[in-house]
């Protein structure tokens, strides 16, 4: 069975807005690379498959935009060609090797996680919580940068229930954040 990973930049207290962290630096988006590189496919809610989208993916002209750095390069490469899902009941249709996502969610990312693989990504807030409350997210990893933000969407906010949670890995950029990889503790609530 293939795992299913959230994994998003959060701040101290807890602010998931894409520009609420640290401005990405090479070390970072190094590290952004090699998850990407090591799961089969990603999944995306609508908001956060057009930010992605408009950011990241290879122009039709074939070259990247003036503003990617050279350490940004890899990363929209990598996520640029990884596979998509996509779970949006408001789109009409995607592109950007992605595949639309309708009906039950529980049932879709069950079957996505009986494929064989490496493993799913997901990011975002809205359907990661959505996923945490169905109890089908095998390992949480936040970047946790060093400041407060004071306002924006926050971390799994309403979600139903509390999650019992046990770190399972520990790394520091110099840049101050950390990145903290956490599992959910079996039978604990």
């Amino acid at each position: 069975m293939r795992p299913l990973r959230y994994s998003i930049n959060v701040t101290l207290d807890g602010c998931c807005h894409h520009e609420a962290g640290l401005p990405p630096d090479a070390e970072s988006m190094a590290y952004w690379t090699a998850e990407m590189e090591r799961v089969d496919a990603l999944l995306f809610g609508r908001l956060t498959y057009e930010m992605m989208e408009s950011a990241w993916r290879k122009p039709s002209a074939g070259t990247w935009p003036d503003w990617m750095s050279e350490s940004d390069v890899p990363f929209a490469t990598a996520i640029d060609k990884a596979k998509k899902y996509v779970f949006s009941s408001r789109l009409a249709e995607v592109d950007w090797n992605s595949e639309l996502v309708r009906g039950d969610l529980a049932h879709a990312v069950q079957q996505l996680k009986q494929e064989p693989g490496e493993g799913l990504w997901v990011g975002g807030v809205m359907l990661p919580t959505a996923l945490a409350d169905l109890g089908v997210i095998d390992e949480y990893e936040f970047v946790v940068h060093p400041t407060v933000a004071g306002h924006g969407p926050t971390l799994l906010a309403g979600l139903r229930d509390r999650i019992q949670l046990e770190l399972v890995d520990r790394r520091e950029f110099r840049s101050g954040a950390t990145v903290l990889r956490y599992r959910p503790v079996p039978g604990a609530a």
